[in-house]
């Protein structure tokens, strides 16, 4: 892209610095847009399940719901509580906002469609992503009120629990494929299963590795049945309860934003990502973000669909499961892995 506004006239400077610009913007409009209705599509999922509508009214198929809903929302009055913090009090759904959008610069939409093809994309990810649990303890704090805090609280505990978890399983596949980078491990995976299947999940050493992973995920982005942060029966809201307008909304959008991330590394890390999910030379036609958006939207109805028939765990079985169950198996797998591995003369 730097090229092509070179050849327009512009210096180097210039040319990267608009082509960067115009790099984030064609991931971060289409993300909102995404974000819109994917909320669409996980209350259609839930009324499905329930035997109900869902959204029917404002616009074809209600498919306008969300961005009515969006409008309500910023016409409302912005209140900040008298006894709050106000500067973190306006902070927080701001950070929760921006954080979640940096993860997406290193995501490989296909093979040459990614802002920052960096060699350590995964640890980027992991590293930009374990800061959004700031905005929500932030959030809780400076609200200077108890429901909020509660939660706050809970969230910290929460993604510190899962995030070791997630940490190992994230060892188990860069071990096997070799590197950081997201396009190389999506690469590793041509092929992989059977022969024939371009996925990691097809592995027996992984496939326990990824459901680990994919309820961790749940965990990491406080969905049902982990979503304690805002269990209304205890919280009334949780760490958004003081909210309103604008702010509230920066809070939702951060959170879909999120689990579409979590949606996109279960599809880039073991459903290989933007590869056609059989490695036939037809199937590489199609072009490869197709691939990629059909596997996030296939993980986001698994999502919605857990949310629909699984109960709310209670807060003491959400940390035995992460610190008793999760931590020693993930890193047994490491063990395992790394082991098979080094038998094999992988490493060699």
């Amino acid at each position: 892209m730097t090229e092509f506004f070179q050849n327009l006239g512009m210096t180097y400077e210039w040319a990267w610095f608009v082509a960067t610009i115009a790099g984030i913007l064609l991931i971060a409009l289409p993300l909102m847009l995404g974000v819109a209705m994917i909320i669409y599509m996980d209350r259609k999922v839930w009324a499905a399940i329930n035997l109900r509508r869902g959204p029917n009214v404002v616009g074809p198929f209600g498919l306008l719901q969300s961005f009515a809903d969006g409008l309500k929302v910023f016409l409302q009055e912005t209140i900040v509580p008298s006894a709050s913090n106000k500067v973190l009090f306006l902070l927080a759904p701001i950070l929760t906002f921006t954080v979640a959008l940096l993860s997406w610069a290193v995501i490989p939409f296909s093979a040459e469609m990614v802002l920052a093809n960096i060699n350590v994309g995964l640890l980027y990810i992991f590293a930009v992503s374990s800061l959004g649990v700031y905005g929500v303890v932030i959030s809780g704090w400076a609200s200077n009120s108890k429901y909020p805090f509660f939660s706050a609280m809970r969230a910290s505990a929460q993604m510190i629990s899962y995030e070791v978890s997630i940490g190992f399983i994230i060892v188990c596949v860069v071990l096997w494929a070799g590197t950081f980078n997201l396009n190389d491990i999506i690469l590793a995976q041509k092929g992989h299963g059977l022969g024939i299947v371009n996925a990691f999940v097809f592995n027996p050493l992984l496939f326990p590795v990824w459901v680990m992973f994919f309820i961790s995920g749940l965990a990491e982005t406080s969905r049902v049945p982990f979503d304690l942060t805002e269990a209304e029966s205890e919280l009334v809201a949780g760490y958004q309860t003081e909210y309103s307008s604008m702010s509230f909304a920066l809070f939702w959008l951060g959170e879909y934003a999120n689990i579409l991330l979590m949606c996109a590394l279960n599809a880039i890390l073991f459903f290989g990502g933007w590869l056609p999910p059989i490695d036939w030379a037809p199937l590489y036609y199609v072009p490869g973000i197709v691939w990629l958006l059909l596997k996030i939207l296939f993980f986001f109805f698994m999502f919605s669909w857990v949310m629909a028939t699984v109960p709310r765990y209670r807060y003491d079985q959400l940390m035995r499961l992460g610190w008793k169950i999760f931590l020693p198996l993930s890193l047994f797998f490491v063990f395992i892995v790394s082991g098979y591995l080094m038998a094999s003369g992988h490493f060699s």
